[in-house]
């Protein structure tokens, strides 16, 4: 096999890869049996995620194709066989300056969009309202600073309680109500072991820790319900921390914020459902 042979069929294989058609994967609104790839993007920050892990897709798949190439060719040119006088090269200079600067420059195109997303996900821009999630074991709690001290509690809906079309433990009593295209701060801590707050299509992961406050961010672009799930393993019920997300329009959010407020009764606050002992 010639040289020129195999680096074209590398040529071809990087273009594909650069084109995105050989390398790209189905994204998915929520996970799916059998799925491939990361959940649809509902957040900028999401949207930014997504394009880093195609990029890294690219350039991972390129040294992985370049590398088994380059083993071809030493199994077949420098067998004993195919080459019974061995080469004496001790050393080339082109070669190892080659094999030193090239990773180096990847590792820079890696780096520079990585700490522009690291920063965007941990700064938090000024928000337009504020939300405490408080992992529990084994619920949440959802309290609402500004809008009057709202709190929720939001327990796991058991697999009998399930109506048609509610994800199997995924689906929550109560959800996290947000409007849409709104900058939404949440700070995360826990009452009692470590937990984490995560919400793929949000791009959001962050550990909830007792005595600790954490903060994150996201603006949500699309109505509808959002599904995530406690991400650090926090005892016997940990697989049964759903969290569920559901975006709604301004209009709606202050009526659902007014509808609230009224139920709650003459101390203003609300605790919807009851945390259930599973001890």
């Amino acid at each position: 096999m010639r040289f020129s042979n195999v680096f074209g069929l590398f040529a071809m294989a990087l273009a594909a890869g650069l084109s995105g058609g050989g390398f790209a994967t189905a994204a998915h609104a929520t996970a799916v049996d059998g799925g491939l790839g990361l959940q649809d993007a509902v957040t900028p920050v999401m949207h930014d995620i997504i394009s880093f892990h195609n990029m890294l897709l690219v350039i991972i798949t390129s040294i992985v194709i370049l590398v088994a190439v380059l083993l071809a060719i030493v199994i077949l040119r420098f067998n004993s066989r195919a080459n019974p006088t061995p080469s004496k090269t001790t050393h080339n200079t082109l070669l190892e300056v080659a094999w030193t600067v090239l990773p180096v420059m990847i590792l820079v195109v890696i780096a520079i969009p990585s700490f522009r997303l690291l920063y965007k996900e941990v700064v938090v821009p000024e928000a337009d309202m504020t939300v405490k999630a408080v992992g529990y074991q084994w619920y949440w709690g959802y309290e609402y600073p500004d809008n009057g001290d709202i709190e929720l509690i939001s327990n796991m809906v058991e697999d009998d309680d399930l109506e048609p079309g509610q994800p199997r433990l995924f689906t929550a009593d109560e959800a996290l109500v947000v409007p849409v295209d709104t900058t939404v701060r949440v700070i995360v801590t826990a009452a009692d072991v470590i937990h984490a707050f995560a919400v793929p299509q949000f791009g959001v992961k962050i550990d909830a820790v007792p005595g600790r406050l954490n903060e994150t961010w996201f603006r949500a672009e699309k109505t509808g319900m959002y599904y995530g799930q406690c991400s650090e393993l926090c005892g016997t019920r940990h697989a049964f921390m759903p969290i569920n997300v559901k975006v709604v329009t301004q209009e709606e959010f202050e009526a659902w914020t007014e509808q609230q407020l009224a139920d709650a009764g003459a101390d203003g606050k609300v605790k919807l459902a009851q945390a259930v002992d599973v001890r």
